[in-house]
């Protein structure tokens, strides 16, 4: 999941959304439980209403799972 150098920008329904947060996922963003049996667990971020999100390509943000800008540096 953090192998690119932008965000994924998605257009996001309400609802309880599932990052990935282990970097392991076959679906990203989203979490599909590749962190199994590890220490991480996804980002767990409720949308209410419908927008766009940016979320880190790169895993660098300081606000993951939100892109921060910091693959710009």
């Amino acid at each position: 999941m953090y192998e690119q150098k932008k965000p994924y920008v998605i257009e996001e329904e309400p609802g309880i959304k599932q990052y990935c947060g282990c970097n392991k996922t076959k679906k990203p963003p989203y979490c599909d439980g590749s962190h199994k049996g590890s220490p991480f667990k996804p980002f767990k971020v409720e949308i209410k209403e419908k927008k766009t999100v940016n979320i880190c390509g790169c895993g660098k943000s300081q606000n993951l799972p939100f892109c921060d800008g910091s693959h710009l540096k």
